[in-house]
C-alpha cells in the first residue's frame, strides 16, 4: 500500500501524459480500464523511491569483490550492525545493488519540525541527510541536538525562515539537529553542511556522502545499462554528445565509431518525485531540442557506427516518437537489438512495428507493485528474486540503439 500520494502535476500535464498512456493502440491491446489503472499506478510509483540503491564500481582501481567487501563494512557502521546484503548484478558486472528497507510506518512524529524543499526531500528518501541549504523552515525553539521530524514542502508554499507551516507537507522521518534555528537562519550564506542528521528515515537507504568516492559512484540502474548497450571497444572513438559543459554539444569536425546521446529531457521518470510544477509548455519543449541533437549525432557518426539514444523520462513524445522520427528522417539508421536487455519493450502508439518495439528498452516502474521491504523480508528473499525486482522497480527510462548503415541498400539487406 502506498505511503505517499501520487505525484502532483498540473492538470494539463497529467492530461497530456494520460492521453499518451491511454492512446488507441494501448487501449485496444488491453482495455480502457486496465490502461487507466496502469497509468494511475505509474503516477503513484513516481512519488516513491526505487527498491534498490545502485552503485557502479571503478574497476580500473579495484575488483568488484574488493569494493563489495568495503561497502559491506561501511553499511555495518551506518546501520549499527544491521545486516544488509550487497548484490552484484549478473548482467552488469560492475554494478552493486543495495536493497532499500521501508516504508517504515511506525516512526513516532516529534513536536519540533523542519520543513525542507521538495528536491531536498527527494534526496532524503534516497539516503541523504538534510543539508542546510535545503531547510526552508524550523520550529521556533529548535536547538542543536534536538530530535526533529522532517517534512517535505512538496508544493513549494512554505516561506523561508517560517517558524511553523500548516500547508501540504509529507513526513520523511526523524533526525538529530546539528544546528539551532538561529544558526540556520542567521543570514550567513556560507553554511552548507549537514543541518539534520537523519536517524529514522521512512525509507532506510545508505548515505553515500564521501563514502568510497574513489571506488564507486551512485547511478540509477538503467543509466548503467546504457553504458553496456553502447559497448565501446578498444581503439574506437567514442563521443558522449551531451557531456560538454553547459549542455551544448561542442563543434567536432571529426567522426566517431560510437555516440551516446543521453538527451536533455523532461525528467518525468525520476524517482522519487512527489510534485512537478512544470507547465505543459516546459514538458513538451524538449522534443525539438532532442531532434536537433539527433541530427548532429547522425552527422558525426561514422558509417557502420553505433548511436545510443536515452532519456530519463516516460513520455511517448520523447521516446518512441523520436525513434519513429529518426528512422523516417535518416534512412541510413536501423534499430539494433540491445545487450543486455533488462527493460521492457517499447510502448505502442508511435507507429513502430512490434519487431521494432522489441528492440527498444522502456523501464516502467509500474510493472511491479509497490514494495514493503523489512529486515525479515530481506532474509527470506532469494538473491535472484531481488535482482529481478531491482530490474523492474527502478526509475522510468528509455533506451534505443541505432546502426548507421553505409548505404540505404545495406539497411534493406540487413532487415
Amino acid at each position: 500500500m502506498p505511503i505517499f500520494p501520487k505525484i502532483s502535476l498540473r492538470p494539463e500535464v497529467e492530461n497530456y501524459l494520460k492521453e499518451s498512456f491511454m492512446n488507441k493502440e494501448v487501449v485496444s491491446a488491453s482495455s480502457k480500464q486496465e490502461a487507466e489503472r496502469k497509468f494511475e499506478a505509474l503516477l503513484i510509483h513516481l512519488a516513491h523511491p526505487p527498491s534498490f540503491t545502485t552503485v557502479r564500481v571503478n574497476t580500473h582501481l579495484a575488483s568488484v569483490d574488493y569494493v563489495r567487501g568495503l561497502l559491506l563494512d561501511e553499511l555495518q557502521k551506518q546501520f549499527s550492525g544491521f545486516s544488509v546484503p550487497v548484490l552484484q548484478h549478473p548482467a552488469l558486472p560492475d554494478v552493486l545493488l543495495i536493497p532499500v528497507t521501508g516504508p517504515r510506518r511506525n516512526i513516532e512524529k516529534q513536536q519540533r519540525e523542519v520543513i525542507v524543499g521538495a528536491q531536498c526531500g527527494n534526496a532524503v528518501l534516497r539516503g541523504a541527510h538534510v543539508y542546510v541549504p535545503g531547510i526552508v523552515s524550523a520550529s521556533k525553539f529548535m536547538k542543536a541536538g534536538d530530535v526533529i521530524s522532517v517534512y517535505s514542502d512538496i508544493k513549494g508554499k512554505c516561506k523561508k525562515g517560517a517558524k511553523e507551516f500548516d500547508g501540504t507537507k509529507v513526513f520523511l522521518g526523524n533526525g538529530i539537529s546539528e544546528l539551532s534555528r538561529k544558526d540556520i537562519f542567521n543570514g550567513i550564506p556560507a553554511l552548507k553542511g549537514i543541518g539534520i542528521r537523519m536517524t529514522e528515515p521512512i525509507y532506510l537507504s545508505p548515505s553515500f556522502d564521501n563514502v568510497l568516492p574513489s571506488y564507486l559512484f551512485l547511478q540509477n540502474l538503467p543509466s548503467a545499462v546504457v553504458a553496456h548497450v553502447l559497448n565501446p571497444q578498444p581503439g574506437e572513438k567514442i563521443l558522449d554528445l551531451c557531456a560538454a559543459p553547459g549542455g551544448s554539444p561542442p563543434f567536432l569536425p571529426e567522426s566517431f565509431d560510437r555516440i551516446l546521446l543521453d538527451a536533455p529531457c523532461s525528467g518525468m521518470g525520476q524517482r522519487p518525485n512527489m510534485a512537478c510544477t512544470w507547465t505543459l509548455k516546459e514538458v513538451t519543449s524538449y522534443q525539438p531540442l532532442q531532434r536537433r541533437l539527433l541530427n548532429v549525432a547522425v552527422k558525426l557518426l561514422k558509417p557502420g557506427g553505433v548511436l545510443v539514444y536515452s532519456t530519463c523520462t516516460i513520455t511517448l513524445a520523447e521516446n518512441e516518437e523520436q525513434v519513429a522520427w529518426a528512422l523516417t528522417t535518416f534512412p541510413c539508421l536501423q534499430l539494433q537489438p540491445q545487450e543486455p536487455q533488462i527493460g521492457g519493450e517499447g510502448m505502442v502508439g508511435a507507429g513502430l512495428s512490434q519487431g521494432q518495439l522489441k528492440q527498444l528498452q522502456r523501464f516502467d516502474p509500474s510493472v511491479v507493485p509497490l514494495q514493503d521491504m523489512d529486515t525479515d523480508c530481506l532474509g527470506d528473499t532469494k538473491g535472484e528474486d531481488m535482482i529481478w525486482l531491482a530490474n523492474k522497480d527502478c526509475i522510468g527510462f528509455f533506451i534505443a540503439k541505432f546502426l548507421k548503415c553505409k548505404s540505404t541498400e545495406e539497411k534493406v539487406s540487413r532487415k
